[in-house]
């Protein structure tokens, strides 16, 4: 039987297994893929887009220029979340997670094509900037899908913080191959790397796409939206329904998502900047210890994911925001002691904090939406916060250590994001363990 003609609502419980499984493992190794292609971008710019795009500048004017641009890809992804969360509520996941898929893969590909300040002006920084934004539009979609994927096939109401983190395990995966990628070809290419070596990792995504779409396209759709295209309910403005009937479930989600996307684009993307030019250490020491904190985050997110199942959604993430508040100043104090050791360990114990909050975050996030709404809502709330917390994140961080000459101002940052965090997911409403195959409405 042909995967189009099977009925994922009725599939005896071995075969419900082997489909769950499919759709865990299809939404982790796309989701990788996707931020493979993302973090790249991030990594690559406090190393080489500061000196090849605007070389005239001062080295922290030049930071400053290259991150805006990174900032761009964030508020693409509310752009993002509001196509493919129209189509992802219309159509259906699967589809729309192709499709985020293939133009991500497009978007990171064509950056390893474009001219420097030398060959074409700042037009290679214009170019740079599109791209960057059509990035931003593919990530921004891709995240309710695989989400929703892997939950909405758990029936087991007590297993979904687990089920849904494993999407979430896609981003250390991306984060590491990222990372990987321009370690080795930064060793491969030497003095050469800011001439070509940076340009192979983006022009290698092309391949890791050609997969992911592979195995996407191997899944069948979840059994909560063919029960609603069987029922008949499938809502015909999901963007603008979930807007009229979950505001405040959208808005909630992206404050509560402060105290973990800021730090974390502090932690992965400014710190090459501030380690480089600040603490004067070696680009590759700096991938190598990003590269061990990515894979504490392999255990560590998927571990607070299923601790959420049993302490609930919003007690883990409470816990999680407070830790990554206080954990700010200890960051800044590790790695301004200039020691090698207490650096790289800084770095590797950066990403626990963040854990604790993105591996419950899925299920508490996508669990505040009904069924006919859940890719739109749970989508635009996520991605909201891109705009007010991750993109800003490495451009503010810059800006206060060059304005007052010191990172206790960026530790004070972070600590104003985890309270913003901690009063929203107060304000929320906690799901964990409870029904959510049935309409309900909470705006």
């Amino acid at each position: 039987m042909s995967l189009s003609h099977v009925d994922p609502v009725s599939l005896p419980d071995s075969e419900h297994q082997i489909q769950l499984r499919r759709a865990v493992i299809a939404s982790t190794i796309g989701t990788a893929i996707e931020w493979y292609d993302f973090f790249l971008y991030s990594t690559v710019t406090g190393l080489v887009f500061a000196k090849l795009f605007f070389p005239n500048s001062d080295p922290w004017v030049g930071t400053l220029e290259a991150f805006a641009i990174y900032a761009v890809g964030f508020v693409a992804r509310p752009v993002g979340a509001a196509i493919f969360g129209h189509y992802g509520d219309r159509i259906g996941r699967k589809s729309t997670l192709i499709a985020t898929l293939l133009l991500m893969g497009i978007a990171t590909f064509a950056v390893a094509l474009v001219p420097t300040y030398a060959s074409i002006g700042i037009w290679g920084a214009v170019i740079l900037t599109v791209l960057r934004f059509i990035q931003g539009v593919g990530v921004g979609g891709e995240w309710g899908g695989s989400v929703l994927m892997s939950m909405e096939w758990a029936r087991n109401d007590h297993s979904r913080g687990l089920i849904a983190s494993w999407p979430q395990f896609g981003v250390p995966c991306g984060l590491f191959l990222a990372n990987l990628a321009v370690l080795a070809f930064s060793q491969m290419s030497g003095e050469q790397f800011l001439s070509w070596g940076w340009r192979v990792p983006f022009a290698l995504s092309l391949i890791l796409v050609g997969v992911g779409i592979y195995i996407r396209l191997g899944i069948l759709e979840t059994p909560v939206f063919s029960k609603l295209v069987a029922e008949q309910k499938v809502e015909r403005t999901p963007m603008l329904q979930v807007i009229k009937e979950h505001p405040k479930e959208i808005l909630l989600s992206a404050f509560a998502r402060m105290a973990e996307q800021a730090p974390f684009y502090i932690f992965t993307a400014f710190v090459f900047a501030y380690g480089v030019k600040t603490l004067n250490v070696s680009r590759d020491f700096l991938l190598t210890a990003v590269l061990a904190a990515s894979v504490l985050s392999f255990v560590s997110i998927p571990m607070f994911g299923h601790l959420s199942d049993r302490i609930g959604r919003k007690n883990m993430y409470i816990i999680g925001a407070v830790v990554c508040g206080v954990f700010g100043f200890i960051y800044f104090r590790m790695l301004d002691t200039g020691s090698h050791p207490v650096i790289f360990l800084a770095i590797i114990l950066s990403l626990i904090p963040h854990d604790m909050m993105y591996g419950p975050q899925a299920a508490l996030i996508a669990e505040s939406f009904t069924g006919r709404l859940r890719y739109s809502g749970a989508s635009l709330g996520y991605q909201l916060a891109s705009v007010i917390a991750g993109g800003p994140a490495p451009l503010i961080a810059a800006w206060l250590f060059g304005t007052f000459q010191s990172a206790t101002a960026i530790a004070a940052y972070i600590a104003l994001c985890a309270v913003i965090s901690v009063i929203a997911t107060a304000a929320m409403t906690d799901y964990t363990g409870k029904n959510i195959s049935g309409e309900y409405r909470t705006g």
